[in-house]
């Protein structure tokens, strides 16, 4: 192979990395924007989440992540309920939507210093939801206690991450059933 092919080929895998992190970015924030109604509704977001960096890698889902959080940051409606800017960051439940980072963080570190068998990844995301949920937790109450005065863990812990465990470990094992399946067609 020339360097010219060399050449040729790097630069369609990047154009390639480029398309999937667009479409990866794109898939959150579609999946933000649908809401499933139920006592305390959510969104699809995590399993967007979840799927990317499954099926897109670490690294390229990360990016994806990150494309779509910077969206936000800068008034795309990309959040849910079509919201956008740095004020939803900002906000009260701005760190979960930065958690996700976290996430793909970790996602990486587990892959790569591990394995790539799915239980590795399947830990990796566990790992990353609750460190998501953490960070997003710790922001929740420095934004609440800011705002509004003082508030215990353990009703923030009610309010933002009990009711949404089940919920995102069901999106979690869908995002694993989905990702395997387009995992051939994937580059």
């Amino acid at each position: 192979m020339s360097s010219a092919d060399v050449a040729k080929t790097r630069d369609n895998t990047k154009v390639l990395d480029l398309v999937y992190i667009s479409i990866g970015a794109a898939l959150i924030a579609i999946c933000s924007w649908i809401s499933i109604p139920t006592a305390v509704p959510f969104t699809l977001q995590t399993f967007a989440v979840f799927f990317v960096l499954l099926s897109l890698g670490g690294e390229r889902g990360t990016l994806a992540t990150l494309v779509y959080v910077l969206l936000g940051a800068v008034g795309v409606p990309v959040f849910a309920g079509f919201s956008g800017g740095i004020g939803v960051l900002l906000g009260s439940t701005g760190g979960y939507i930065i958690g996700f980072l976290f996430t793909g963080i970790i996602y990486i570190i587990f892959t790569k210093f591990f394995s790539k068998k799915i239980v590795v990844k399947i830990i990796a995301l566990v790992l990353g939801l609750a460190v998501c949920y953490a960070f997003g937790t710790a922001w929740f109450m420095s934004v609440y206690i800011k705002n509004s005065g003082e508030i215990g863990l353990v009703t923030v812990l009610g309010w933002c991450v009990f009711p949404f465990i089940i919920p995102d470990l069901l999106k979690l094992a869908l995002a694993v059933v989905i990702s395997k399946r387009i995992e051939p067609v994937i580059k």
